[in-house]
């Protein structure tokens, strides 16, 4: 009974701090979802079942006359979306090398990308606005789109690096001594295997732009080029008055794509994880 009575203390326990935690992460969602359907400007009467719904704020941020959101939602997409493509090709050519090759240089490569992990890349705003300014970049996507790669190769390419070193080099060895190349190893044989960590750095990568506000907005100018950060605060800063509900419309839409990503690499995530690591 004592070791009955110890399981089930442990297991009510352990639901207890999964429903306090569930509880802490839905509640804000469902608040925000709430504000987005009460009438009005104001969030002083917002809960999580709001009295007369609406969903005129949803139509306000639709459209274009009203609101540039979905100009905002296009720009973030395809900043997102490069910028994804550009993080996850370089940053698993580099952990590639990092972990499979020795070279002059190498071990100071990775103590600098170590401390380059450390430094966020808002402390060095100003250097990055020179540059953007004195490279025609300003207020342009692709000079954001790099600052978004180049931030995000420090800490990805040490997170790669440390999986492909679980992947068994016998593997390499075996398909050199079958004739293959080192992109041929490196493609078909070592990116296969890992799946899960290139998951991880390209959901890393997609989301980082999306949550940006700093950055996006001291390199975007013009109205047209915002980011859907920018575009909301400058929405919600609007001279004749704070539009949060119409701000809280815009925030419950940003979840959708973040949403789709995660489910699409879920697999990913749960299954395959120690698939670097099994030995042939």
């Amino acid at each position: 009974m004592t070791t009955k009575k110890e399981k089930f203390i442990r297991l009510s326990l352990t639901y207890l701090v999964i429903l306090f935690m569930a509880v802490i992460i839905i509640y804000p969602i469902l608040w925000a979802i709430g504000a987005s359907l009460t009438p009005g400007t104001s969030l002083t009467n917002s809960s999580l079942i709001p009295k007369n719904a609406t969903f005129a704020h949803y139509k306000t941020i639709f459209n274009p006359e009203e609101s540039n959101y979905l100009i905002w939602y296009w720009n973030t997409l395809k900043i997102c979306v490069i910028t994804m493509l550009a993080s996850v090709i370089t940053i698993s050519l580099m952990a590639y090398s990092f972990s499979r090759y020795r070279f002059v240089g190498r071990k100071n490569g990775l103590t600098t990308f170590l401390i380059l992990q450390m430094v966020p890349n808002f402390a060095a705003l100003i250097a990055i606005f020179v540059l953007a300014q004195v490279t025609n970049l300003l207020d342009t996507h692709i000079g954001l789109i790099l600052i978004y790669v180049g931030g995000a190769i420090p800490m990805n390419t040490w997170l790669m690096k440390g999986y492909l070193d679980s992947i068994p080099k016998e593997l390499d060895e075996s398909a050199r001594m079958d004739g293959a190349g080192h992109f041929r190893i490196f493609w078909q044989i070592i990116m296969p295997l890992a799946k899960p960590i290139v998951a991880v750095v390209a959901l890393f990568t997609f989301i980082a732009p999306f949550t940006d506000f700093i950055l996006a907005k001291v390199m975007l100018r013009t109205p047209e080029k915002y980011t859907l950060a920018v575009g909301l605060y400058e929405l919600v800063s609007r001279q004749y008055g704070a539009e949060f509900t119409t701000f809280a419309a815009g925030s419950v839409l940003i979840a959708i794509p973040i949403s789709i990503l995660f489910l699409s690499f879920q697999k990913y995530f749960v299954s395959g994880l120690t698939a670097g690591g099994t030995k042939g």
